[in-house]
């Protein structure tokens, strides 16, 4: 019998094995192929019992069945369903359309899986043990399932293009000779992407991916501490969320659910840099309880990222560095004790139209945060939390927040001009409470009539003067510009005169300053 011949005809080729045989059988019948043996150690796909013969099939028959097969039988759908089966060779599919359903489960691969450029219509590998698997540019009209799955040496999904759902929950993926346990750039996504509970030990490399509704990683452990990035995915799209957030653990745990009262909880957790700059999300970027565990050269970077809503809720960094430069987002969500300290948080050019915090986060503390943003006098920071909190009906803290800009400022400056401002600061805090004006006015004056009610008073000219009134006076000394008729008519000597001048330099710097302060407030309005 030719082998072209027999499987066009449906007939068992001659050089199968009992165990090719039987799924070869089962193929044609569309059934599921199970070869376990019921003995959950020696079915574990990832432990190290060995598997003989009887379980083994090559790699070269499963290529056949799925580009060239046998028909179906009457009234049934060719499909590949295999359990517990080890695959002997590589399986080598690429540049090949397979048309036939393919689900394996705790299978074993001996050597690498070849996909590039294949196409399917659904694949699901569920709890298998795969060397690695290189699949780039590969295309399937449904779905691309790798749950639970483990690849020793990494996973190549470049350019990818999945119809609708790629799933990775609980796979463990182990770093290849590049350093990356998942290269996926320019990967598109046509419904969900879900990694919840991944184990990636190397760089999950995400750039300019494309996912068409939500990108869950929650519960996941990414690891790569001793190069820079651990989730490196810049300009990256994903239509609704991306959640790094906590995840159930256990058979009660749904994806996407919050879990139920009573499961055990994972956290998102991240030893090394993320890179999201430049990317886009439809709905949130969710941190919520997720913990990064950064080195002083290592980054969470937010670069001009775009989302209607930041959720940043995780632990605080205790290393490392957040970045949110040019980033805009319409809410943002956050804990006092999340953001990093001084020297360690940028967001210079950060966009946000709303606060929204989770818990106390007084004044005093918002402010420490954009000080912390700021090891350089910055005003831009100052600013924007100022205009936040004024379009959200905190008046008094947005001037709070525009006097501590003014502050900082005077910090940077020369002597003349710091001493200029701590004038403004002390008189009327640089415009931003003009009520202090009144009150230096008013001891000023008080003081002022007080002391000259007991000075010697002699007038320049005999009958040319008006009658003496300390109060009076001193307030024509005060006031500049201003004439109320009492000054330069009386002689004042030795110390009265020296306070005469005195109170003259004080109008005018109060009168200054006020006037500073007008136009810095008339310039804001």
């Amino acid at each position: 019998m030719t082998e072209g011949a027999g499987v066009r005809d449906g007939d068992l080729p001659d050089d199968l094995t009992a165990a090719e045989a039987g799924m070869w059988q089962a193929f044609r019948n569309g059934t599921v192929y199970d070869l376990s043996c019921g003995d959950a150690v020696a079915d574990d796909p990832h432990g190290g019992h060995p598997w003989g013969e009887e379980r083994t099939v090559r790699a070269r028959i499963v290529c056949w069945l799925l580009l060239d097969g046998p028909p179906a039988l009457a009234g049934r759908v060719s499909s590949l369903k295999l359990i517990g089966v080890q695959v002997s060779g590589s399986l080598d599919l690429a540049g090949g359309t397979v048309v036939p359903y393919v689900e394996m489960r705790r299978c074993r691969f001996e050597q690498d899986v070849l996909l590039p450029e294949a196409r399917f219509t659904t694949l699901r590998m569920v709890d298998c043990s795969v060397p690695r698997l290189e699949a780039a540019r590969v295309h399937t009209e449904g779905d691309l399932h790798l749950p639970r799955c483990r690849f020793h040496h990494g996973i190549r999904l470049t350019d990818a293009q999945i119809g609708t759902d790629l799933m990775l929950n609980q796979a463990i993926v182990h770093r290849d000779h590049s350093g990356r346990s998942i290269a996926a750039d320019g990967m598109t996504v046509g419904q969900d992407l879900q990694a919840e509970l991944l184990k990636s030990h190397g760089e999950l490399s995400l750039r300019a991916a494309t996912v068409g509704v939500s990108l869950s990683l929650r519960g996941a452990r990414l690891s790569n501490p001793f190069e820079r990035l651990a989730l490196n995915a810049p300009q990256l799209t994903v239509e609704r969320s991306l959640y790094l957030t906590p995840a159930g653990v256990g058979a009660q745990a749904m994806s996407g659910m919050t879990p139920a009262q009573g499961t055990r909880i994972q956290r998102f957790a991240c030893e090394g840099g993320i890179r999201l700059d430049d990317g886009r999300f439809g709905d949130a970027v969710d941190f919520e309880r997720a913990r990064f565990t950064l080195t002083d050269d290592q980054e969470l970077s937010l670069r001009r990222v775009q989302t209607p809503e930041l959720r940043f809720l995780g632990e605080q960094p205790v290393r490392g560095r957040v970045v949110l430069s040019g980033a805009k987002i319409v809410n943002l969500m956050d804990r006092a004790d999340a953001w990093p300290g001084p020297g360690r948080l940028h967001m210079g050019g950060f966009a946000y139209e709303n606060l929204v915090p989770r818990g106390p986060f007084p004044p005093s503390e918002r402010l420490a945060w954009v000080a912390a943003a700021t090891a350089e006098y910055n005003p831009e920071p100052y600013e924007r939390l100022a205009a936040v909190l004024r379009a959200g009906g905190e008046d008094e803290d947005a001037r709070e927040v525009l006097l501590a800009k003014q502050r900082r400022h005077r910090e940077s400056l020369p002597m003349a001009a710091k001493l200029w401002g701590y004038a403004q600061d002390w008189t009327v805090a640089y415009g931003y409470r003009p009520g202090r004006a009144a009150v230096w006015m008013a001891v000023l004056w008080a003081a002022g009539s007080l002391a000259f009610a007991q000075a010697g008073h002699p007038p320049l000219k005999r009958g040319e003067h008006p009658e003496w009134d300390p109060a009076l006076f001193t307030l024509d000394l005060l006031l500049p510009v201003i004439d109320l008729g009492q000054v330069g008519f009386w002689q004042l000597r030795g110390g009265w005169q020296w306070l005469a001048t005195a109170m003259i330099l004080l109008g005018w710097v109060l009168a200054t300053t006020v006037a500073a302060g007008a136009t810095r407030l008339l310039r804001r309005n």
